[in-house]
């Protein structure tokens, strides 16, 4: 049986950018040996938690020392239209959850945190949509494990510099 941490899981404030731009950081380092640019990286997280037209983060604290709970893991919420739906599809994104933490439900905690904001929204939120790496299959099977499926699309992007 996993050992299950105790966290809390709440909106992420603005204090909190260091933390989620190290751990996007790390996330980029992990699944894809991608090296961000620090600065760029961490004016893009103050810009959406300034901002929350553009996403929101949710962060899991450890409540191993309530008197200092440490945030642990995070995901990234944005939003897209869906004209045939009639309703937003949110995006789960930046998922990431530090190495000690691993395998010790944070992930199932945010990923429920995030179900029961959906279905409580005052906009029709009409499904969840994530993309991951190719070659990260224990993200693939984390993700078939709460009902993920996997679709016929295959994603393609044209970066500008």
């Amino acid at each position: 049986m996993t050992k299950q941490v105790n966290v809390q899981i709440r909106r992420a404030l603005e204090a909190d950018v260091d933390t989620i731009s190290a751990f996007n950081a790390a996330l980029a380092r992990e699944t894809e040996a991608r090296m961000l640019d620090l600065q760029l990286l961490r004016s893009g997280v103050e810009t959406i938690l300034r901002d929350r037209s553009k996403g929101w983060y949710a962060v899991a604290e450890s409540l191993a020392e309530p008197a200092l709970p440490i945030v642990v893991g995070q995901i990234l919420i944005t939003c897209e239209w869906s004209d045939w739906r009639n309703g937003h599809f949110w995006w789960l994104q930046s998922l990431y959850v530090a190495k000690p933490y691993r395998q010790q439900g944070v992930f199932r905690q945010l990923y429920q945190y995030v179900y029961e904001q959906a279905q409580t929204n005052a906009e029709k939120v009409c499904g969840f949509r994530l993309y991951v790496e190719r070659d990260n299959h224990e993200a693939h099977e984390a993700y078939a494990h709460i009902g993920f499926q996997e679709t016929p699309y295959q994603m393609h992007e044209i970066e500008f510099s």
